[in-house]
């Protein structure tokens, strides 16, 4: 049977949450839903399925709140403590990614209807689709999502979503809405939609004011972000057992290892970030996947670290665009971490979009907003 409330429960007693109304409702909600996807389909009947007609999904759930009020939280607890398969959890940006590329694998076969294929193989690898950060930015998702998600809950898949908004307000404003209207009707009737909009911002309060940047490597930072860590997430970061790995996946059939991931919150040095081969796709799937990044062991860098300034500066813009949060221990202050080499008038822009990351202001903003 489900389990998610009561983990939600042994989290306020051990006092990592404030009671939370708006939460707790939650709570409840996802903890009914476990329990129901656990169940056993019941197939549907002999004429039915003459019809074509599968089992009719179960309701679903929208979570829509402000920044740092729980939503990721609550998917984690739901889908740990769901004993349902298959079932499957993907950011909602990099689902689209997916989707668009096998429709045009399709389109290369020439068969009929590629949308509606590729609805069905989706369907069949999962039975609940969960969805961090659904947002919609792009005209050619808003154009089919509709038709997308009718194929989905037609084959029976239960649908989980977060989201900083509310249905009505996705893609707002955006080229040729009226298309996309039936994509928020459809989850309107699919979903139950919940708010979390609670008093408290969990990650402005466990980060506590605390800097962010600290100077120089060593001891010293090494012990104020194992605090800030142990903050975030209420675990040691030398935790092996509740702090594991994590492999993510990075788009073109690659993966990135992960040393340390908890809660939306990543633990990378400098040299595998920045000392390997990797690029723009790879920090973008890091930005998308964690709200909040530890960076250790960032060096002064000059003319001969032509290479590593380069990735730096684009994992920091990476982290920037998707407002993740860059908690770092470097050599240097920012402005002092490349001050001769070919690159220099470009990292002008790194230290100033590094010096913003510090800011009340910006420490407030959402994931990926």
């Amino acid at each position: 049977m489900a389990r998610v409330l009561a983990a939600y429960q042994g989290l306020l007693d051990r006092g990592e949450l404030r009671p939370d109304a708006a939460q707790a409702a939650v709570a409840v909600r996802l903890d009914a839903l476990a329990d129901a996807l656990e169940r056993p389909v019941e197939k549907p009947g002999f004429f039915a399925r003459l019809k074509g007609e599968t089992a009719a999904p179960v309701r679903g759930v929208y979570l829509h709140g402000g920044v740092g009020r729980g939503k990721s939280m609550m998917m984690d607890l739901f889908y740990a403590h769901l004993d349902a398969s298959p079932k499957r959890r993907v950011h909602f940006h990099e689902f689209m990614l997916e989707i668009h590329a096998r429709l045009h694998a399709e389109r290369g076969h020439g068969g009929a209807d590629p949308l509606r294929k590729v609805a069905a193989e989706v369907a069949a690898g999962a039975r609940l689709l969960a969805f961090d950060e659904m947002q919609v930015k792009d005209i050619a998702d808003a154009a089919i999502l509709a038709r997308l998600f009718e194929g989905l809950f037609a084959a029976g898949v239960t649908v989980v979503a977060t989201s900083n908004r509310v249905p009505g307000d996705l893609y707002k404003q955006g080229l040729n809405r009226q298309l996309f209207l039936p994509f928020i009707a459809l989850i309107e009737a699919r979903c139950d939609v919940l708010g979390l909009d609670g008093p408290t911002d969990y990650r402005m309060a466990r980060l506590g004011g605390a800097p962010t940047w600290h100077v120089p490597n060593g001891p010293a930072a090494a012990d104020a972000m194992a605090a800030a860590f142990f903050r975030m997430t209420d675990y040691p970061v030398e935790d092996r057992a509740m702090v594991p790995t994590e492999t993510i996946d990075v788009p073109g059939g690659r993966t990135l290892f992960v040393p340390k991931s908890l809660k939306g919150v990543a633990v990378f040095s400098f040299s595998r970030l920045c000392r390997k081969p990797l690029g723009a796709a790879d920090y973008l799937a890091v930005a998308r996947r964690f709200h909040t990044v530890f960076l250790v062991g960032i060096p002064v860098m000059g003319p001969e670290s032509r290479n590593e300034a380069t990735r730096f500066i684009t994992l920091i813009d990476a982290l920037y665009e998707q407002k993740v949060k860059l908690i770092a221990a470097a050599d240097a202050e920012p402005a002092g971490l490349y001050v001769q080499g070919d690159n220099v008038f470009e990292f002008e822009r790194t230290v100033s979009r590094v010096m913003e990351m510090q800011s009340v202001d910006y420490l407030a903003l959402g994931h990926g907003s």
